[in-house]
């Protein structure tokens, strides 16, 4: 066993927090802590926001450099230090590529530490010795700057790059030519020797897997295959490369909360109303929960209470579905009931949630094949009267797609699979 140092940076719990959990996140091959800036973002006005504790590969980002060759073991081993450094205990745990079976290996070998597990684009084995062996000996012989060219074709989605120039595309790009060489070529002949296949039915952590679209390393054939052997577990598919916290941060932060409360369904009567306090405002917005509470009566009083433990705290809080699928359910639900007052605040919490006024427009099309065409006609109506009232609105380009993230629909497989990244 090496003794591997790597170190890490801290971002505490919200200031209101009581009793917040440790998520640790572990970056892909050639990146950075940094790649989760989007994710740490998007939990910053979150009033439970976890601590979060992000670890550095070996000659990246703030982590030694290594001249002695170790194992995906020796990482974990090394994570587990600095998870110790700052306080011990259980936590849960979420990786890109090469971080994701850094987590892999802690769910599986201290299985009483890990909470969640989470893996972007990973594998419990990613391509190939001999595809590896080649790129430690490219980078020995030439630096990190000759896999730059590479990296950006395997780790974005086509036109990324484009349509955000000065992007944290971009700049992570720049920061894969400062990382230590023989580091590099180290964690490459790690992955290279890393095979975990045979262990993921002993896995015990609940796991959430999730592939990129247009991944051609991790492809989304190989990412279903390993949600499937895990014994507990969820696989879910998004418009993205193989950098997905960088890409999709929104989406991989969502992902990652519903992780960290996935058991509030299961507590006391406060925790799930508080929990379900949370998603409520999250989706429907301060200003509306703000407007529903201050009317309550005695007469709702208990209508209210029901409502955020039921519908928001135990259903809306499940992780099975995204909020983004969950909101294109809940569309279709209220077309068909004709419930237009409640069709307008859920147009407003669909935007929300990332879908795009053109994919609202498409779910009330839809559903005026089974529902009837006056209900779609008068749900068009409700849904331009909150567009015309919302007009800043803006509409993502790597917006939420329904078709993408399906978790009942296999992307073609790649033809490329055998091609290496971690």
């Amino acid at each position: 066993m090496t003794d591997v140092r790597l170190r890490g940076s801290m971002v505490p719990a919200a200031p209101t927090a009581t009793g917040a959990p440790l998520l640790v996140l572990l970056p892909s091959l050639g990146t950075t802590a940094e790649l989760w800036d989007g994710l740490v973002a998007e939990f910053a006005s979150s009033p439970d926001r976890p601590r979060i504790l992000r670890v550095d590969l070996p000659g990246h980002g703030a982590s030694p450099a290594a001249n002695q060759p170790f194992t995906v073991g020796d990482l974990a081993a090394a994570v587990l230090h600095v998870v110790d450094e700052v306080g011990g205990g259980a936590f849960h745990v979420a990786g890109d590529s090469l971080g994701g079976t850094v987590a892999l290996e802690l769910a599986t070998t201290v299985p009483e530490r890990v909470l969640s597990l989470t893996m972007f684009c990973s594998g419990a084995a990613i391509g190939t010795p001999d595809g590896w062996a080649e790129r430690a000996a490219q980078v020995r012989a030439s630096g990190t700057a000759s896999v730059v060219a590479g990296s950006a074709q395997r780790w974005f989605a086509p036109g990324y790059l484009d349509r955000n120039p000065d992007g944290p595309g971009g700049h992570a790009l720049r920061t894969l030519i400062d990382i230590d060489d023989e580091s590099y070529a180290l964690c490459c002949e790690a992955l290279a020797s890393f095979d975990r296949r045979d262990a993921l039915a002993g896995v015990q952590a609940h796991a959430v897997v999730v592939a990129g679209r247009h991944d051609v390393v991790t492809t989304p054939e190989l990412m279903r295959e390993l949600a499937d052997a895990l014994p507990v577990s969820r696989f879910v598919e998004l418009d993205a490369g193989h950098l997905i916290p960088l890409e999709c941060p929104q989406d991989a932060a969502a992902l990652i909360d519903s992780q960290l409360h996935r058991e509030s369904s299961a507590g006391t009567a406060d925790e799930i109303r508080s929990a379900g306090m949370r998603v409520r405002r999250e989706v429907l917005g301060d200003a509306h929960v703000d407007r529903a509470t201050a009317a309550i009566t005695p007469e709702t009083a208990d209508f209210q209470d029901f409502i955020t433990r039921y519908a928001w705290g135990e259903v809306w809080a499940r992780s099975q579905l995204t909020r983004g699928e969950r909101s294109i359910a809940t569309l279709a639900s209220l077309v068909t009931g004709g419930h237009e007052n409640e069709l307008r605040m859920h147009v407003r919490a669909a935007l929300r949630n990332g879908l795009t006024r053109a994919q609202i427009a498409e779910v009330i099309q839809h559903t005026a094949v089974y529902a009837g065409l006056p209900a779609a006609n008068s749900a068009l109506a409700a849904m331009r009267e909150v567009f015309a009232a919302e007009p800043d609105v803006a509409e993502a380009s790597d917006a939420y797609d329904p078709a993408e993230r399906s978790n009942s629909e296999r992307a073609e497989p790649s033809e490329h699979t055998q091609e290496n990244d971690g």
